[in-house]
């Protein structure tokens, strides 16, 4: 009996101590998206004048230079209180990273769709609210054209904030499909 108790305490113990081995990796996936965000911002800001843009490839996309005073895709940016939005935005986005960021503590023992998103989005969120406390805007630089529609601006923060909802969308299929082979097994 003792040698049992034994073996299920080494074997917890060794799970315990393997269960954040992943987390710091997860951390620097939404470091280095911060540390991208911020280095291109920064480009952007010194390199092309506000209002103007690089032609990368005619008619389809274009390196600009615009400042969001709203939230994705310019929502509220029109406001009445400008102030109160960007607050109302810093304090929502910081609750939601902060969120992601104990979700990401708590999955963070192994490298899965999950995990990854939830560092994509951490890092994006984080990219955007360090703006909105210090330059009270966001710069969006990334301007996409499809065929007559013209997507509104976005920067690298959004764009893992898009892929983490994508893949946080994706993995929400993934488990149905497996548990559903495991319930068709006898």
């Amino acid at each position: 009996m003792t040698s049992h108790s034994t073996l299920h305490t080494s074997h917890s113990s060794s799970t315990l101590h393997t269960s954040h081995s992943r987390l710091p990796w997860l951390l620097l996936i939404s470091a280095a998206v911060i540390l991208l965000d911020r280095l291109t911002k920064q480009w952007v800001s010194t390199h092309v004048e506000l209002g103007q843009a690089i032609t990368v490839i005619p008619g389809v996309f274009r390196i600009s230079h615009v400042l969001n005073d709203g939230a994705a895709f310019s929502l509220f940016a029109d406001s009445a209180s400008p102030e109160h939005v960007r607050w109302g935005l810093v304090l929502f986005s910081s609750a939601a990273a902060a969120a992601v960021l104990i979700a990401l503590c708590y999955l963070g023992h192994r490298l899965s769709l999950l995990s990854i998103a939830l560092a994509l989005v951490l890092g994006g969120a984080i990219g955007n609210v360090y703006d909105r406390i210090r330059f009270a805007s966001v710069v969006d630089f990334l301007e996409v054209h499809i065929v007559h529609y013209h997507w509104p601006d976005f920067n690298i923060a959004d764009s893992a904030i898009v892929t983490g909802a994508c893949l946080l969308f994706l993995d929400t299929l993934v488990p149905k499909k497996k548990q559903q082979a495991e319930e068709s097994l006898p």
